[in-house]
């Protein structure tokens, strides 16, 4: 059984890991504002539902990816292998650079993208697909997952605390996504001032933003790879 489970002195540290990365996806205003427009579709509730749903899918199944990638080149082992730390390397100065170039760029992006107005009118089908999708076409949430699946991969949890450690890092990630649609789907059109609000102001900041939660994941994934080396 001790074999099965992750160890509980183990535990904090991997997690202690994994919340940063997930803050990242958490925090992000192209995470959030999707989720506060999808509300205001034809089909609010399961439209939401849906998209919710392929959303945490989909972080857990591109994080589980890697994990199964750095399983098959040795990462379930003991120890964690040279390559893992010139990959945390590498993410690390992948997230440092895109995030400087969003915060040099930050004015240019001060309205929505064209592409999230279509949020509104999504039906249930569509609205999750889309959710699943949008894990993969985003390069900086790809680059979590990968970071995420790379650090539990190469831990050495075995099996079962691969799994475990996989679905706390994909809930958390969809948790401000999660928090909407289901204060929405329990509350109803009484938060569509609030909503309203918070789309607005993630709308006016969110280049700023992402772009500052990149530098800080990317110095920390870069800090973690130089010490294990």
């Amino acid at each position: 059984m001790r074999g099965l489970l992750p160890v509980a002195g183990h535990w904090v540290s991997v997690l202690t890991g994994l919340v940063p990365l997930a803050l990242v996806i958490a925090l992000s205003p192209l995470s959030v504002i999707p989720a506060v427009l999808v509300v205001h579709s034809p089909q609010p509730r399961p439209s939401s539902l849906a998209f919710l749903g392929g959303w945490l899918l989909g972080l857990a199944v591109v994080t589980a990816v890697f994990v199964a990638a750095s399983g098959a080149l040795g990462g379930l082992s003991t120890t964690s292998p040279a390559w893992a730390s010139w990959l945390r390397v590498v993410l690390g100065s992948a997230l440092i650079v895109f995030g400087v170039l969003r915060w040099l760029t930050r004015h240019r992006h001060t309205e929505m993208p064209g592409w999230m107005r279509a949020f509104a009118s999504f039906t249930p089908a569509r609205a999750g697909l889309v959710g699943a999708v949008l894990v993969v076409v985003r390069p900086e949430v790809l680059i979590i997952c990968a970071a995420a699946g790379l650090a539990i991969g190469s831990g050495g949890h075995g099996a079962a605390g691969s799994w475990i450690y996989t679905a706390f890092f994909a809930m958390l990630a969809a948790s401000t996504v999660a928090i909407p649609i289901l204060a929405y789907v329990a509350a109803g059109d009484r938060l569509d001032d609030s909503l309203e609000r918070l789309k607005d102001w993630m709308e006016k900041n969110h280049a700023g933003m992402v772009a500052a939660i990149l530098v800080v994941i990317g110095l920390l994934l870069l800090y973690n790879g130089v010490h294990a080396m």
